[in-house]
C-alpha cells in the first residue's frame, strides 16, 4: 500500500468508529506507524533504580533498535544506540548487566560509558578514535522514570515536566523502586492492545477483581460524590486534587502525552489488592490512605495506576504487525524490604490476574478482526478516551 493508497484510508475512516481492518494487518501501514509514532514519541524506557551503580546497564529494545540505557557516573544516566561503529554488531548482547567498559563481541572495538572510543585494533594510520563514538539517543530523566526518544530533532520534553511535576511530587517516584517487572506477550496488532486500555467499557463483565473495587469501570457521573470524599481525605494526607488532559490532539504534539486524573476507590479499599488492604509501605510523602487512585499517562504508549503505597506502569510497543509486548513494572517505597513490607504474590495479583485477562480478551479481538466480514463499529459513552486515541492515531499517520 502506498503512501497515497494509505491517506486516502485514513480519510475514509469513518469517525466514531473503530478502525478498518487494514489498520490492524497491511505491513506499509505498519511500518508508517513505527516511523511516525514510536521514533518520534518520548518513550518509558525504564527506571533509575534499575541502574543503581555505575556501569549498570540495561537494554531498551523496539522494532530494530536496541539501546544500551546506562549510568556512565553517580548523576548521569546515558542512551546509546547498541550498534557497533565498526561493522554494526551489537554491542551489548546481555539484556542488563555492569560494565566498566562497553567491548563489542566482534571485533573488540571498546567505548567508554559515555560511548566515546577507546580502543580499536589494527586501524589505519590516521584514524580518529573520535569520529566513532556509539550513537547517542535523547533521554530524560523525570521523577525516577527514564524517557527516551529516537528523532535526531525531538519534541521538547518540557510540557511533561511542566505539567506534571507538581502532581508527582508526593509519590516520589524518584525514591521508588522496582518490585517486580512481568512482559506479557500478545498476539495482537499493538494498537488492539492499547485501545483496550483505554476503556473501561469491558471492566464489569471481563476484570470483576478490579470492577468491585475501581470507580473508573463506571460512568464519572455515577462517581462524583465519592471522587469529592477522596480529594477532601487526599488533602489532609498530602495527596493533590489535579485534573490534567493533555492527551492525544490535546497534546501539542506527537509523543509528550500527559495526564494525571483520580478517582475513587469502592468497597472501603485502599489500594489495588486481593482484599483491599495495603500491600506495601506509603509512598514518598503520602502520609496515609484517602480511598483513591489516579490515572496518569505520560507519552503515548505508557499509563500509570498510582495507589497510595505502590505504582503499576503499563508500557506497550510492538514487536511485529501482528504481536505486541505488554510490560508492567510495580514501584513500591525505595526503603521497602521484599518479604517483610511487601510480597511479591499480593502486590502484582491484581494487575497480573487483569492482564492474563486481557490478553485473553485482545487475541480473540484480533480473531474477530481478521475476519473477511469483520466492519469498524461504533464507540459508546464509556470509549472516550479510547476514540481520542483514535482520532490521534489518524491525524498522525495523515
Amino acid at each position: 500500500m502506498n503512501t497515497s493508497d494509505i491517506s486516502k484510508l485514513v480519510k475514509n475512516q469513518p469517525g466514531g468508529h473503530s478502525l478498518g481492518q487494514a489498520f490492524y494487518k497491511d505491513p506499509d501501514i505498519y511500518q508508517r506507524e513505527i516511523e511516525r509514532i514510536f521514533m518520534k514519541s518520548w518513550l518509558y524506557a525504564g527506571h533509575t533504580s534499575q541502574v543503581p551503580n555505575v556501569g549498570d546497564y540495561f537494554l531498551y529494545e523496539l522494532d530494530n533498535e536496541s539501546v544500551i540505557v546506562i549510568r556512565e557516573t553517580v548523576d548521569s544516566i546515558k542512551g546509546l544506540l547498541n550498534v557497533c561503529r565498526h561493522r554494526g554488531s551489537r554491542v551489548c548482547l546481555s539484556a542488563s548487566g555492569n560494565a566498566n567498559l562497553l567491548v563489542c563481541p566482534y571485533h573488540g572495538w571498546t567505548y567508554e560509558k559515555n560511548g566515546q572510543l577507546r580502543g580499536a585494533s589494527h586501524t589505519y594510520p590516521g584514524f580518529k578514535k573520535s569520529k566513532y563514538p556509539l550513537t547517542p539517543v535523547n533521554l530524560k530523566v523525570f521523577h525516577g522514570m527514564i524517557f527516551i526518544n529516537f528523532d535526531k530533532d525531538p519534541i521538547s520534553f518540557d510540557p511533561v515536566e511542566k505539567d506534571m511535576d507538581e502532581c508527582l511530587q508526593p509519590y516520589r517516584l524518584d525514591k521508588a523502586k522496582v518490585a517486580h517487572t512481568e512482559s506479557y506477550q500478545i498476539k495482537a496488532n499493538w494498537k488492539l492492545a492499547v485501545e483496550n486500555y483505554c476503556e473501561c467499557y469491558h471492566c464489569v463483565p471481563s476484570h470483576p477483581e478490579y470492577a468491585e473495587a475501581h470507580g473508573r469501570s463506571f460512568p464519572r457521573r455515577d462517581m462524583e460524590e465519592a471522587l469529592q470524599e477522596v480529594f477532601q481525605k487526599g488533602e489532609l494526607v498530602g495527596l493533590p486534587e489535579h485534573n490534567i488532559n493533555y492527551d492525544w490532539l490535546d497534546s501539542g504534539g506527537v509523543g509528550i502525552d500527559r495526564s494525571f486524573d483520580r478517582y475513587p476507590l469502592l468497597k472501603g479499599f485502599v489500594t489495588g489488592s486481593r482484599d483491599g488492604k495495603a500491600v506495601a509501605p506509603l509512598l514518598g510523602e503520602i502520609k496515609g490512605y484517602d480511598g483513591g487512585a489516579t490515572d496518569m499517562h505520560i507519552g503515548p504508549l505508557t499509563f500509570y495506576l498510582a495507589y497510595c503505597d505502590h505504582v503499576v506502569v503499563y508500557h506497550f510497543k510492538p514487536v511485529t504487525i501482528d504481536s505486541a509486548e505488554c510490560e508492567i513494572t510495580w514501584l513500591v517505597n525505595e526503603t521497602a524490604v521484599e518479604g517483610k513490607d511487601y510480597k511479591p504474590d499480593d502486590l502484582i495479583w491484581l494487575w497480573d490476574i487483569t492482564t492474563i485477562a486481557d490478553k485473553r480478551i485482545i487475541e480473540d479481538n484480533q480473531k474477530g478482526v481478521n475476519s473477511r466480514y469483520y466492519e469498524p463499529g461504533p464507540f459508546t459513552e464509556m470509549e472516550v478516551f479510547e476514540q481520542g486515541f483514535i482520532d490521534w492515531y489518524l491525524s498522525s499517520m495523515k
